[in-house]
Parts: structure tokens; C-alpha cells; sequence
């Protein structure tokens, strides 16, 4: 909601009725938690779901799929009190606004030791009647690929009227979004990530010539600030670590970035950056881990790792 905030702030007087944002329908229709986490766990009921609706509701322990304009009770999440349960009558999405608004978000249930703690809750707390859980599904996934379950549609939205798979926003009002045709023509917003992960196996030197190639860098990190960023991007990487910019040079003795800087900040695990057993062997890279707490860590520049183009002058 904060980037939506900023989003409408900058398109206020931007002229036209509408505005294109990154949001398209795929021909991918699955399954996802409303705080954003896969749904990689699922307790559906025999028979379910049956392929006609896009929410998820819990009866008796078992999953059964809903039209999400259905009104329903429902549980939200709360970091202080755990399970709240709202005995209000909702449609999905107005559940999913009031547990954001009032608590953290509507409950996610990630493995069956969850489901049973809220089947518990719901015995426990004398609850017989049907309760949204923070299941739905979609189709509609960013063109930069990020995981997302934040949505603002204005209500009634989207409707898919006339084959409509893309999406604008309503500037002058609160920036609601629209589903619309894909050929209309509107101003549009776009977004440059100064960091990006490139989630192909290379080694150091491939990883630095493919970055140069496309008129980058690998990163370099200077500060904390600059490394709580690459911390934030890595998060999705699919090796245990990432190349950064950063290389030891054994004919001196030292570590430096690529893009010419000596290295000040330094955010090594134990053990890694001291850098004089590197010259045994074979040349040594740095790397961020891309899990734990995700400290630098000396690999063989042979490794084959995702890595961390920066667009950072």
C-alpha cells in the first residue's frame, strides 16, 4: 500500500483518465496466500476444489474453494495475539482489507501442524459456521516476475469485460485499479531496478562479462545500506550464494571491487576475507550468501552461482 501511495502521488497530475501499471493476466491460474507465501501445503476436502471459484474457506479442518463475493466469517493474524477471530460477515476481499487494516493479514495455514492449531481455535472458540481462510487464486502476476498478493482493485474489479488482461490505474481519485483492454492507449509508469538478480548458474568471470555486456556491473557494496538491499534481492536466488563484484588479487594481498573502489564496508563471515591461503589454489571471488544472515563469503571463482548486476554508477 506504501508504493501505491507514492505510485498515485506521482501520476496526480499526469493528465488522462487512466494510467497502465506492470499487472497482466496469465494464462496461470494457482493457488497463493494472501501475506504472499506459496501454497505449497494443501488440506483441500475430497472433491475440492472444484475449479469454479477463487477463494478458500475452512469447514470441519478441510478446505473447500467459494465464490469470493460470498459473506463469510473469518480469521485474521495479529503478531501480538496470534489467532483473531472476526465474527463479521465479509466478502473475501473486504476480509482480506479489514485484517490488513486492523491486524497483519487473513490467516495463512503452511503445513498441517497450522491447520490443526486452527481447527483447535475454531473448537475452542465455539465457531460453527464457515470461515475465510487467506487462500485465493489468481491469474495476474507482475511483468517483472516479483511475488505479490497486494491487490487494489475498485470495486467491482476486475470484471473481464470483453477479454480485458491488463491493468491501469485511476488517477485523482485513491488509484483503484481497472481491468482493461491491453490495446488502449494511456500514459504509463515505469520502474528501473537498480539491482538485478540474475538467477543463471555462471562462474565469477561469465557472471562479469555477462553484467559488462549489458551495460552493467556486478555489484559493489559500500555501505550497510547498500548491502540491506542486496540482502532484499538475493532472497530470491536459487544457489546458496550470489556473486558480487569483489575479487582478491593475490599479487598484493587485498580485495577490491570490480568497479575500482578499495574495500571499506565489510560484511565477511567468520573465517572468510583475510584472504592470504587463497593463493594456493585457484583464484578466489566474493559472494553473498543468499540465505541465514547473509554475510560475504570467499568461493573458487570457478563456482557456478547466481549472480548481482548493478545499474549503479
Amino acid at each position: 500500500m506504501n508504493n501505491m501511495k507514492e505510485l498515485n502521488k506521482s501520476v496526480t497530475d499526469g493528465g488522462g483518465p487512466y494510467v497502465w501499471i506492470g499487472l497482466q493476466k496469465t494464462s496461470v491460474n494457482k493457488w497463493q496466500w494472501s501475506s504472499g507465501d506459496p501454497a505449497l501445503y494443501l488440506n483441500w476436502r475430497s472433491g475440492q476444489p472444484d475449479g469454479t471459484d477463487e477463494c478458500a474457506f475452512m469447514r470441519n479442518g478441510e478446505w473447500e474453494d467459494g465464490g469470493c463475493t460470498n459473506s463469510l466469517t473469518f480469521i485474521c493474524i495479529n503478531v501480538s495475539i496470534g489467532l483473531v477471530f472476526v465474527n463479521q460477515t465479509m466478502n473475501w476481499r473486504d476480509a482480506q482489507s479489514y485484517c490488513r487494516q486492523n491486524h497483519i493479514d487473513l490467516v495463512s495455514v503452511r503445513n498441517q501442524n497450522e491447520n490443526q492449531q486452527i481447527q483447535k481455535f475454531i473448537n475452542d472458540s465455539l465457531i460453527s459456521n464457515d470461515v475465510w481462510i487467506g487462500l485465493f487464486r489468481d491469474s495476474w502476476r507482475w511483468l517483472d516476475q516479483s511475488d505479490s498478493s497486494f491487490r487494489y482493485w475498485k470495486s467491482g474489479e476486475p470484471n473481464n469485460y470483453g477479454g480485458e488482461n491488463c491493468t491501469v490505474i485511476e488517477p485523482n481519485t485513491l488509484g483503484h485499479w481497472h481491468d482493461v483492454s491491453c490495446n488502449n492507449q494511456f500514459h504509463f509508469v515505469c520502474h528501473e531496478d537498480k539491482l538485478i538478480l540474475i538467477k543463471e548458474s555462471r562462474t565469477w568471470s561469465e557472471a562479469l562479462r555477462y553484467c559488462r555486456q549489458n551495460s552493467l556491473n556486478l555489484v559493489s557494496v559500500h555501505s550497510e545500506e547498500m548491502q540491506r538491499e542486496v540482502m532484499n534481492v538475493v532472497k530470491g536466488a536459487s544457489t546458496e550464494a550470489v556473486w558480487l563484484g569483489l575479487r582478491h588479487s593475490c599479487t598484493v594481498g587485498i580485495w577490491f571491487w570490480v568497479s575500482g573502489e578499495t574495500v571499506c564496508y565489510q560484511n565477511w563471515a567468520p573465517g572468510n576475507g583475510t584472504g592470504g591461503e587463497y593463493c594456493e589454489n585457484t583464484r578466489r571471488s566474493g559472494a553473498v550468501q543468499s540465505g541465514g544472515d547473509q554475510r560475504w563469503i570467499s568461493r573458487p571463482e570457478t563456482d557456478k552461482l547466481n549472480f548481482l548486476c548493478s545499474r549503479y554508477k
